[in-house]
């Protein structure tokens, strides 16, 4: 049965302030832990793809390398740039990484409903949850950015200052791509609220249902959270350190702490809307009556977020770094417009749905279409003609010094023989090396 909208909700704002606050204190540290596994699985796993060791020295297969980072940069000495604007110097590393942790209160661990019980009290496995949680995550997500824009900004640098404004180009360009694939998923479950667009998820999730918009949604986590091919704010080769240059100590670990925490939110974001939450997946919950109640729930999301920062760790392990320009060619020139037809399909789908049209119907009002406007643009290239080739230009002498600087030669061209100085060396012995048999065994 299809659960009614907002149904769920009446679970939420009645827990007593212990409770609320054993939660929050929950999501903090499950957030940082999560951040120290990753960090020591992402430096194993690149280990492993590039056939080296990896860490190995602190814990019991150095499992406690991330921790010993930590305390190492805590320990650094701190500095603050003498030209930087210091009150939003300081306060950018802060802007970056709290909004991090506040996307995590709508994340739900399991059923809304209150089974689980906390020292004698019942209540559900979720901080909270409103009509607009899906809005929240969006705004907190924005905010974020702006600590790396205003850390840039305020260090006084000209790199920092770049690697700024490229994190705030790519938070306008993958924010939008984000939304329209968020905006599929509230046209199929008709909520914003996280408990209810799981609920709605059963049983297909909408991984299968709506796939454009979960590849889309891929993309842009990537992009969002700076991370491999998409850490342009940071390009070493380019800007030596991007926008966290200036930085040392605790600011620049919280930096880290963000991107690797905006990691966890994102993963935990696209195993509610796309990968069925804290539900268990196919082969489990068709044998396995239980799986989806107690807190047997906590284990299943976990998993799909795990996997999810894997497959950022492949990644960053796999592809190069893109080129600016490909990097806003592929947001604006191929996600957003992607986004948009696919909405245009979703809605057009669930409107003839509702109307009370069949899965035939609908498949010929909707992808007949779509169908005839594909083979329009196949036969248009199949009909392009072949460009003509460009014609070569005469042989002539070239001047590799033309313009007072060295350039390369163009096509048809050839470089004149380079005039060589006379040999000091005497005739004979440049009779002796000119007829010398080098052949194997002289």
């Amino acid at each position: 049965m299809t659960p009614q909208p907002y149904e769920t909700l009446h679970f939420f704002g009645q827990d007593p302030w212990w409770m609320v606050l054993l939660k929050a204190v929950f999501c903090f540290g499950f957030l940082v832990l999560t951040v120290l596994i990753a960090i020591v699985w992402e430096r194993k796993v690149v280990a492993w793809m590039q056939l080296r060791i990896g860490p190995n020295r602190h814990g019991p297969w150095g499992m406690l390398q991330s921790l010993a980072d930590g305390v190492k940069l805590a320990l650094k000495e701190d500095l603050v740039v003498k030209g930087a604007d210091k009150v939003v110097y300081i306060l950018a590393p802060i802007v970056c990484a709290v909004p991090a942790f506040m996307a995590f209160a709508v994340i739900p661990f399991g059923p809304a409903g209150n089974e689980v019980s906390i020292f004698g009290t019942r209540t559900a496995m979720q901080l909270t949850d409103f009509p607009v949680a899906l809005l929240y995550i969006l705004a907190t997500a924005s905010i974020g950015i702006y600590g790396i824009v205003l850390a840039g900004w305020s260090s006084g640098s000209t790199y920092p200052l770049l690697g700024g404004l490229r994190s705030a180009a790519q938070m306008v360009s993958y924010e939008i791509a984000m939304g329209l694939s968020f905006a599929a998923v509230f046209i199929y479950s008709g909520s914003m609220s996280t408990s209810e667009i799981v609920a709605h998820q059963q049983p297909t999730w909408f991984a299968a249902l709506l796939p454009v918009s979960f590849i889309v949604y891929i993309i842009a986590m990537v992009g969002e959270t700076n991370r491999a091919p998409f850490d342009l704010p940071e390009a070493e080769g380019e800007l030596v350190g991007g926008f966290n240059t200036e930085y040392s100590s605790l600011k620049f670990a919280m930096f880290m702490l963000a991107e690797y925490v905006n990691m966890v939110t994102v993963s935990a974001v696209a195993s509610t809307l796309f990968l069925g939450g804290w539900r268990a997946p196919w082969p489990v919950s068709t044998f396995w009556e239980g799986a989806n109640h107690g807190w047997w729930p906590m284990l299943w999301i976990t998993l799909k977020i795990q996997l999810l920062l894997f497959f950022f760790i492949w990644l960053r392990g796999t592809l190069p770094r893109f080129r600016y320009d490909q990097f806003m060619k592929l947001g604006w020139k191929v996600l957003i417009p992607v986004s948009l037809v696919w909405l245009v399909l979703i809605a057009s789908v669930r409107a003839l749905r509702n109307e009370g049209y069949g899965f035939g119907e609908v498949v010929l009002y909707v992808g007949a279409p779509v169908g005839a406007i594909l083979l329009l643009a196949l036969l248009r290239d199949f009909l392009k003609k072949e460009p003509e080739p460009e014609p070569t230009l005469p042989k002539g002498e070239f001047d590799p010094m033309a313009g007072g600087y060295p350039v390369p030669p163009l096509p048809g061209q050839e470089l004149p023989p380079v005039p060589r100085r006379r040999s000091r060396a005497p005739k004979q012995l440049q009779d002796a090396l000119n007829g010398a048999d080098h052949t194997e065994g002289s």
